[in-house]
């Protein structure tokens, strides 16, 4: 095999270098760096994200009672909310996680997260944390914060929240016709195309901006926002139109974790995708109870695309899926 070339030597080096940037930035304020597992008999139950399973008896293990199957995470989270639970402080972790079919020029099937729990944190610390963490690595003199409203109010002069069906329906019809046909029904489906086509494209042209306040309908596991009952509090970071974080002023309601695992499965189902496991160590964590804290997922190999001005996530991940 011929050695990496001087591209990549580059690349390698930057990313030592943000590893160890990262490392001190979350360091300096009290943090622990945690190892989460990469294998687990559970998985989180997202209603467009699928798991990578692994047959248990490929694992040659003697044990009685095991599930049919494991899964390689598509997050740290379940782990790192178990150790949370456990009476674990602020931690942080960067290592791998495995999303199956994710592929392209901000996707591999394998990619690097950087995920942290700030205990007793909410989310506008949460927010400062993160875009405070993107200005020192991009260098840039600050970071923006605006709302999940007030993104679509200046794109496309609608209300996501309160439009009607048939505007949202026009506006997708006029991206794609027959996926708009599709979807007519599912407003956060339209959100969400809108968003990636007339939204996402203008963020963060010139510093890093945060989107703060999605409907509740697309909370995942943030709780309700105190500002805005119609919305989530949950917030995302965007650069250069590239999505880098995901944060949540994290849910605490086990019973309000089942419901929205049972919708995200019926979600699965109907995008013909299997449902996935509710009865989880998320829940039986949360059922013990998690502390107040702000949790941030950020995708650590489009960071390093950013910080060193690359279009293509094959440039800093030093062994992409074809070739690993």
């Amino acid at each position: 095999m011929s050695p990496p070339s001087r591209c990549n030597i580059d690349h390698l080096r930057a990313r030592a270098g943000l590893l160890r940037q990262v490392r001190s930035f979350f360091d300096e304020r009290d943090f622990f760096e945690v190892q989460p597992p990469c294998l687990s008999r559970d998985c989180i139950v997202d209603p467009y994200i699928n798991p990578l399973t692994i047959a248990t008896k490929q694992l040659a293990l003697a044990e009685p009672d095991l599930p049919e199957c494991y899964y390689l995470q598509t997050s740290p989270e379940l782990a790192m909310k178990r150790m949370l639970a456990a009476g674990a402080p602020s931690i942080y972790s960067i290592g791998p996680v495995f999303r199956a079919g994710e592929r392209g020029p901000t996707h591999n099937v394998e990619f690097t997260m950087l995920e942290w729990y700030d205990v007793g944190a909410d989310i506008d610390s949460g927010i400062n944390t993160t875009g405070t963490l993107a200005c020192e690595v991009l260098e840039t003199a600050r970071f923006d914060v605006t709302t999940y409203r007030d993104t679509f109010l200046e794109a496309l002069g609608i209300d996501p929240i309160s439009a009607p069906l048939t505007r949202l329906q026009s506006e997708t019809a006029a991206i794609d016709a027959m996926l708009a046909k599709d979807i007519a029904s599912d407003r956060d489906a339209m959100l969400d195309v809108l968003f990636t086509h007339h939204v996402q494209p203008n963020l963060g042209s010139d510093v890093p901006v945060i989107v703060r306040n999605y409907p509740l309908t697309q909370a995942a596991l943030a709780r309700q926002a105190t500002d805005d009952e119609d919305c989530a509090a949950r917030f995302e970071m965007f650069f250069k139109g590239i999505e880098l974080a995901n944060g949540y002023d994290e849910l605490l309601d086990a019973d309000e974790l089942v419901r929205r695992t049972q919708i995200n499965n019926q979600r699965r189902i109907a995008c013909g995708e299997t449902s996935l496991p509710i009865d989880n160590s998320l829940l039986d964590a949360m059922r013990r109870g998690l502390p107040a804290s702000t949790g941030v997922a950020l995708g650590f190999d489009r960071l390093l695309m950013l910080q060193v001005k690359s279009t293509s996530i094959d440039k800093v991940v030093p062994l992409t899926i074809e070739i690993a």
